[in-house]
């Protein structure tokens, strides 16, 4: 019985050197391969590094992933939606 894929829209933040030189998103691959992660956008630079990322798999899996992510230092927030009620 297969799970009915789960998203999960997050901001991660690389707080310092350490995680920004360190290949954290492919540990999290390798650790969690039914996890598909799809970046929408990054800024990385020397000291900082924040990225816009879609989570995709099943939910008990995206959520270690991302409890994975912030046992390395990386800060895990959700991306909130705006939304316009007309």
């Amino acid at each position: 019985m297969a799970e009915t894929p789960y998203s999960k829209r997050c901001w991660f933040t690389f707080p310092t050197r350490n995680q920004v030189e360190q290949p954290i998103i492919w540990q999290m691959s390798q650790k969690f391969p039914r996890v598909s992660f799809d970046i929408r956008q990054a800024s990385v630079q020397n000291e900082i590094g924040i990225m816009a990322v879609l989570l995709t798999g099943a939910e008990n899996e995206v959520n270690a992933a991302m409890e994975f992510l912030r046992s390395k230092g990386v800060m895990v927030e959700p991306i909130e939606k705006s939304v316009v009620e007309g």
